[in-house]
């Protein structure tokens, strides 16, 4: 993390990285502008935003994967903006800074979503230019270098192990209707926690009492995370008409579909509890019918309600703690 201080008053000694010219331009601009700073003369590429609303946050995450640098400053200090743009930008070419005012301030900027901004600029005085300073300390012994976000073209697909199948009380579980069919093999990862995340078949399989939805996955609660095209994650509750999700199958094969509907509806769960390869532990919450179906080693789907402890599911175990949806480098247990 990189110390930036203000010039004005400055005294030349202090030991900041770099030092931030305001020009006049750069006081508090109206709502949406963008006021140009100047972080140094060589690199000039800084987009400045000035929060004082969710539209304000909104326009700073315009410009993440677009500019090298976006400087945040506030009318009033939140840390829901940092955090939003930390993630957003993890992954991306464009690095975080904040304009602050307060050590407590410095202090929640430099570990935002533990990882924290890639910069703070701070005013020349001793007690924020040694809160900077610790907090860059501190950082350079605690804080691990951000892992990747997780790519889709290649899934790595894997096994996990059941642990428990349990039946709970009732809740509202998405049936989601894809415009487009769905193969025999193909289905969508959920889960409870982004990691390792369950395939869940396709309503491709004929069954005695009820006729075949191959455009449908009855993907469970509703609390639930999908995957999607770019890596990140959704809950299930907030898939719309219009959405594209990932569609995958046992070998990592993967293709994208449209959201023709979702269906949430009151229905009795059966929790499936399981463990891949990688010791990870995860669950899933999946309406108790017959007609939902995991996938297993090779490629065949099983109605959940046979299922026995230690059969053999496919799961995929490339996601992380998230944030937004976004992978973040934390620790999350959930």
């Amino acid at each position: 993390m990189e110390v930036w201080c203000t010039t004005e008053g400055a005294d030349p000694s202090l030991n900041v990285d770099r030092w931030l010219r305001l020009t006049e331009d750069s006081a508090p601009a109206p709502p949406h502008d963008q006021a140009p700073m100047e972080p140094w003369r060589e690199r000039p590429e800084v987009v400045h935003v000035h929060v004082r609303s969710e539209e304000d946050q909104h326009l700073a995450l315009t410009h993440v994967g677009l500019a090298p640098w976006v400087l945040l400053s506030f009318e009033d200090w939140s840390m829901i903006p940092v955090e939003n743009l930390v993630a957003a930008a993890q992954g991306s070419p464009t690095r975080i800074a904040a304009l602050l005012r307060s050590p407590s301030e410095v202090a929640g900027a430099a570990f935002a979503l533990q990882t924290g901004v890639d910069a703070v600029a701070v005013p020349p005085e001793a007690s924020m230019i040694e809160a900077a300073l610790a907090m860059k300390a501190a950082r350079g012994m605690a804080m691990p270098s951000p892992s990747p976000a997780p790519s889709t073209p290649s899934m790595p697909m894997g096994n996990a192990t059941l642990l428990e199948v349990l039946s709970v009380a009732a809740g509202e579980r998405a049936c989601v209707d894809l415009a487009g069919l769905l193969e025999d093999g193909e289905g969508m990862l959920v889960g409870s926690s982004a990691c390792p995340m369950l395939l869940v078949h396709g309503e491709t399989v004929p069954s005695s009492f009820v006729p075949t939805r191959p455009f449908r996955v009855n993907a469970g609660a509703v609390h639930q995370y999908v995957l999607m095209p770019d890596g990140s994650t959704r809950y299930l509750s907030e898939l719309r008409p219009g959405d594209v999700v990932l569609v995958a199958d046992r070998h990592g094969t993967t293709r994208h579909l449209v959201v023709g509907r979702v269906k949430i509806e009151r229905r009795p769960l059966l929790l499936l509890r399981y463990k891949d390869g990688k010791g990870q532990e995860g669950h899933a919450l999946l309406q108790n019918a017959e007609t939902v179906r995991a996938v297993g080693p090779n490629g065949t789907a099983h109605s959940i309600t046979t299922l026995q402890i230690n059969d053999q599911l496919t799961v995929w175990s490339g996601g992380g703690a998230r944030h937004l949806g976004h992978h973040i480098a934390s620790e999350v247990k959930e």
